[in-house]
């Protein structure tokens, strides 16, 4: 009788898919790269996104990174200009940087996408646009329909308006009323319209405030912020030093006047005792 051959238990899907090392991490296609403008912001998004009740090394955002959504379609992915995922490793399996997000290899879908419309862009990203049967999914149905992103933002900086869409139901509905500022619960963040000078460059940018309405602090503000500190803090000590020197001084002050007020003291009692007095009579 034939032996029975031996066959290895089928593999888990997370270990047949490909994983981050198997997929593109670059733009497929002449796409071009991101202009200025999109870099500084997603930048300022990116260094402001510090949910305070989650640690550092459980919050991952990317800027121009592939997000890969589809076990059906591995090679399709999304190149959102920003993201943020709370409740990931901040590090691809603990150890290093990401080369792209594949959501069937994480196990955590991004909590919101912002797109920074362009002319190029804008119909895919506001899901204007129809598509062919067999062609990819545009942004709009893969952040709606595929990922269910709880939240997604685009932001015009030609018209400089802020649209948020939040998922209800099986579709995105939009909050109109949010006035420039919309509160994020997940993260304890709020995404605004914030007017200043970022990379050189005063106009209105979108960033995250925190529960009291405080901007959260970019790098060079941090940088700024601990340079004032430690420069108060330099002042603080000097003040105490000077407060510290004159307590001394007057304690010495005191001293003296008090040794004085001895001196003269013995010097009249000596003066009444040649006078044949005694100075603790008088």
């Amino acid at each position: 009788m034939p032996m029975p051959i031996q066959t290895d238990p089928p593999r888990p899907a997370r270990e047949t898919l490909p994983t981050m090392y198997d997929l593109p991490s670059e733009e497929i296609g002449d796409a071009g790269m991101p202009d200025e403008y999109h870099v500084h912001q997603a930048s300022l998004l990116d260094e402001t996104f510090q949910p305070p009740a989650i640690p550092p090394n459980e919050v991952f955002s990317a800027m121009d990174l592939n997000l890969y959504y589809d076990v059906r379609h591995p090679l399709w992915y999304k190149r959102p200009d920003w993201f943020g995922v709370i409740h990931v490793p901040r590090l691809y399996e603990g150890r290093e940087s990401r080369l792209s997000y594949v959501v069937w290899q994480e196990g955590v879908d991004p909590l919101i996408v912002v797109e920074l419309l362009s002319p190029g862009t804008e119909k895919e990203d506001l899901g204007q646009r129809l598509r062919d049967a067999n062609a990819p999914p545009t942004k709009w149905e893969v952040y709606e329909r595929i990922l269910r992103v709880p939240y997604y933002a685009v932001f015009g900086r030609e018209a400089n308006e802020l649209r948020i869409f939040q998922v209800s139901g099986q579709s995105y509905a939009e909050v109109t009323d949010h006035g420039g500022r919309f509160w994020i619960a997940e993260a304890e963040l709020g995404l605004g319209l914030w007017q200043g000078n970022y990379h050189g460059q005063e106009r209105l940018w979108l960033r995250w405030y925190d529960a009291q309405g405080n901007w959260i602090p970019f790098a060079d503000e941090r940088i700024a912020q601990e340079r004032l500190r430690a420069e108060q803090e330099r002042q603080q000590k000097e003040a105490a030093f000077l407060r510290e020197a004159q307590l001394r001084q007057r304690a010495e002050q005191a001293e003296q006047v008090g040794e004085q007020e001895r001196q003269r003291a013995e010097r009249l009692a000596e003066m009444l005792r040649q006078l044949g007095q005694d100075p603790d009579q008088v």
